[in-house]
């Protein structure tokens, strides 16, 4: 089902795009003559997406029933458990066949391989069976036991990784039949850029998109940085505020946003690809970066590779603006992104610059 709302918003009255979401547009002064932003929320991709860009109503709603055409294309041909492309894909992997693909979802795969080979398999995307297993893939929020440690220590031992995808005349392959990929930590970030890059194409230069607190500018916001929140992890409302223009992507990836409970305990959504466990000992963690895909896919790796390791990690993969929020609340940030960030409110009782 998809929702669709038409608004202008006129930030500085109190309205946020994505608020409750891993990361929100946040109100900003604007000047008496302010250009309107013409914006949209609809439902997709398994989340709220809102976006908005400044410019005339018709132009910028033509581009943007452009926008929502090609991002339902997306979640209908790379959703992992519904029919489509890469559903028809997972059940040729499964048996062992090769699948021809469109040129599209090739190049989605390819680009997914190398981010998981440069989070050394801490963002996987080949975990789809271990996903199904935890029934993380529901929309719907479970309250049922956890799977058993047998069966998630079987499909652990089978290690399945998108190194095991081969690439020939034939389509696509792999060595090993429990690999079910699923894209949903690297395709929101992918659909981001695609539609920045369609809006500049219109000449619509001042633009924001979110989708589910995977969150992209560009441009500025009325001649001033665009002023984004980053939601609290434990608590109502944002912790940080960051201020960002040119061409930019904030992505937070959290423990808090989807999960199970099971006997008053809680299981996030985040599986650690080591043990097959949900990761527990990193609630939050945020990443600026120019492409929203590589940011994606980092702020999940750097969400399992935990409080002691993210900053290797980060540097692996070229990342140099971090922010990260443990399980006790205390924050660790890079120096890079350290000068950007101003809490809100009461600041955390541990703050650590890396």
């Amino acid at each position: 089902m998809t929702m669709t709302r038409r608004n202008f918003l006129k930030l500085g009255v109190g309205v946020g795009l994505g608020v409750g979401l891993g990361a929100a547009l946040l109100p900003v002064a604007l000047s008496p003559a302010h250009a309107a932003l013409v914006s949209r929320e609809m439902y997709v991709f398994g989340t709220l997406v809102n976006l908005g860009a400044e410019g005339a109503e018709p132009e910028v709603n033509h581009a943007l029933d452009e926008i929502e055409h090609r991002f339902l294309g997306m979640n209908r041909e790379w959703h992992a458990w519904k029919p489509g492309e890469l559903s028809t894909l997972n059940a040729a992997l499964a048996e062992g066949r090769a699948q021809a693909v469109s040129a599209g979802l090739e190049a989605l795969l390819r680009g997914a391989s190398h981010a998981a080979q440069a989070s050394g398999d801490l963002f996987n995307p080949a975990l789809g069976n271990l996903i199904g297993l935890w029934d993380f893939h529901s929309d719907v929020q479970q309250r049922a036991a956890p799977p058993s440690a047998d069966d998630v220590a079987a499909l652990c031992a089978c290690a399945p990784s998108m190194a095991d995808l081969r690439f020939d005349a034939r389509g696509v392959s792999s060595v090993n039949p429990k690999v079910r990929i699923d894209l949903g930590g690297y395709a929101k970030g992918v659909a981001i850029d695609w539609a920045l890059d369609h809006l500049a194409a219109q000449g619509l230069h001042n633009a924001v998109v979110n989708l589910g607190g995977n969150l992209a500018i560009a441009g500025q916001r009325d001649g001033r940085p665009w002023h984004i929140g980053v939601r609290h992890p434990q608590g109502e409302g944002v912790i940080a505020a960051i201020d960002a223009q040119g061409r930019e992507a904030i992505v937070t990836s959290g423990t808090y946003e989807r999960y199970r409970e099971w006997d008053g305990q809680r299981y996030p959504h985040i599986i650690d690809p080591r043990s097959g466990q949900p990761a527990t000992h990193v609630v939050s963690a945020t990443v600026i970066h120019a492409d929203a895909a590589w940011a994606d896919a980092a702020a999940t790796a750097l969400v399992v590779a935990g409080a002691q390791d993210w900053p290797a990690l980060a540097a692996r993969m070229g990342i140099k603006q971090v922010m990260v929020i443990d399980e006790q609340g205390g924050v660790a940030m890079s120096a890079e992104i350290a000068p950007r960030v101003s809490f809100v409110g009461a600041p955390p009782a541990r703050v650590e610059v890396v």
